[in-house]
Protein backbone atom coordinates (compact mmCIF):
# COMPACT_ATOMS: atom_id res chain seq x y z
CA UNK A 1 0.00 0.00 0.00
CA UNK A 2 2.56 2.29 1.28
CA UNK A 3 4.10 2.19 -2.40
CA UNK A 4 1.02 2.45 -4.51
CA UNK A 5 0.95 5.65 -2.01
CA UNK A 6 4.18 6.69 -3.03
CA UNK A 7 3.63 5.99 -7.01
CA UNK A 8 0.56 8.26 -6.76
CA UNK A 9 2.11 10.85 -5.41
CA UNK A 10 5.24 10.88 -7.51
CA UNK A 11 2.43 11.35 -10.63
CA UNK A 12 0.35 13.87 -8.85
CA UNK A 13 3.72 15.95 -7.71
CA UNK A 14 4.49 16.28 -11.66
CA UNK A 15 1.67 19.04 -11.94
CA UNK A 16 1.56 22.35 -10.79
CA UNK A 17 -2.07 21.90 -9.09
CA UNK A 18 -1.15 19.19 -6.99
CA UNK A 19 -3.78 17.21 -4.65
CA UNK A 20 -7.65 18.89 -4.82
CA UNK A 21 -9.16 20.50 -1.50
CA UNK A 22 -10.85 17.76 0.48
CA UNK A 23 -13.95 18.99 -0.84
CA UNK A 24 -13.57 18.81 -4.25
CA UNK A 25 -11.81 14.84 -3.81
CA UNK A 26 -14.86 14.26 -2.08
CA UNK A 27 -17.03 15.24 -4.58
CA UNK A 28 -14.85 13.33 -7.38
CA UNK A 29 -15.01 10.17 -5.07
CA UNK A 30 -18.72 10.64 -4.85
CA UNK A 31 -18.99 10.74 -8.85
CA UNK A 32 -16.71 7.83 -8.98
CA UNK A 33 -18.84 5.84 -6.42
CA UNK A 34 -22.06 6.64 -8.70
CA UNK A 35 -20.29 5.34 -11.80
CA UNK A 36 -19.55 2.18 -9.96
CA UNK A 37 -23.01 1.86 -9.37
CA UNK A 38 -24.08 2.16 -12.47
CA UNK A 39 -21.18 -0.33 -13.93
CA UNK A 40 -22.81 -2.94 -11.43
CA UNK A 41 -26.54 -2.14 -12.81
CA UNK A 42 -25.46 -2.74 -15.94
CA UNK A 43 -24.23 -5.98 -15.21
CA UNK A 44 -26.15 -7.92 -12.62
CA UNK A 45 -29.36 -4.99 -12.60
CA UNK A 46 -32.30 -4.13 -14.91
CA UNK A 47 -30.73 -1.59 -16.55
CA UNK A 48 -29.05 -2.88 -19.85
CA UNK A 49 -26.39 0.05 -21.28
CA UNK A 50 -27.77 1.71 -24.28
CA UNK A 51 -25.83 0.94 -27.15
CA UNK A 52 -24.21 4.62 -27.68
CA UNK A 53 -22.84 4.26 -24.39
CA UNK A 54 -19.18 3.72 -23.74
CA UNK A 55 -17.19 0.67 -22.95
CA UNK A 56 -16.40 0.40 -19.21
CA UNK A 57 -15.79 -2.13 -16.19
CA UNK A 58 -16.73 -2.28 -12.66
CA UNK A 59 -12.54 -2.88 -12.44
CA UNK A 60 -12.04 0.40 -13.97
CA UNK A 61 -14.07 1.73 -11.63
CA UNK A 62 -12.72 0.27 -8.71
CA UNK A 63 -9.43 1.64 -10.10
CA UNK A 64 -10.78 5.04 -9.89
CA UNK A 65 -12.08 4.52 -6.33
CA UNK A 66 -8.74 3.72 -5.43
CA UNK A 67 -6.52 5.84 -6.96
CA UNK A 68 -9.00 9.18 -5.73
CA UNK A 69 -8.94 6.95 -2.25
CA UNK A 70 -4.99 7.56 -2.51
CA UNK A 71 -4.75 10.93 -3.69
CA UNK A 72 -7.69 12.24 -0.54
CA UNK A 73 -5.16 10.00 1.98
CA UNK A 74 -1.70 11.65 0.97
CA UNK A 75 -3.09 15.16 0.81
CA UNK A 76 -4.39 14.25 4.25
CA UNK A 77 -0.90 12.25 5.34
CA UNK A 78 -2.89 9.53 6.07
CA UNK A 79 -1.41 6.28 5.64
CA UNK A 80 -3.52 3.89 4.49
CA UNK A 81 -1.94 0.57 5.70
CA UNK A 82 -2.31 2.09 9.42
CA UNK A 83 -5.19 2.90 8.59
CA UNK A 84 -6.60 -0.58 7.09
CA UNK A 85 -4.34 -2.54 10.57
CA UNK A 86 -6.87 -0.18 12.13
CA UNK A 87 -10.18 -1.29 10.91
CA UNK A 88 -9.33 -4.93 10.36
CA UNK A 89 -8.76 -4.61 14.13
CA UNK A 90 -12.33 -3.18 14.89
CA UNK A 91 -13.93 -5.74 12.66
CA UNK A 92 -11.92 -8.35 14.54
CA UNK A 93 -12.91 -7.75 17.78
CA UNK A 94 -16.06 -5.49 17.45
CA UNK A 95 -17.73 -8.03 14.76
CA UNK A 96 -15.88 -11.26 15.69
CA UNK A 97 -19.04 -13.05 16.71
CA UNK A 98 -21.35 -10.84 14.59
CA UNK A 99 -21.22 -13.21 10.95
CA UNK A 100 -21.59 -17.04 11.26
CA UNK A 101 -18.22 -18.34 10.81
CA UNK A 102 -17.63 -21.17 8.18
CA UNK A 103 -16.50 -24.89 9.67
CA UNK A 104 -13.01 -25.13 9.17
CA UNK A 105 -12.85 -28.77 11.31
Amino acid sequence: MAEMQREVDRYISQYKEGYFSPLSMMARMSEEVGELAREVNHQFGEKPKRSDEAENSIEMELGDILFITICFANSLGIDLAEAHAKVMHKFNTRDADRWTKLNTD
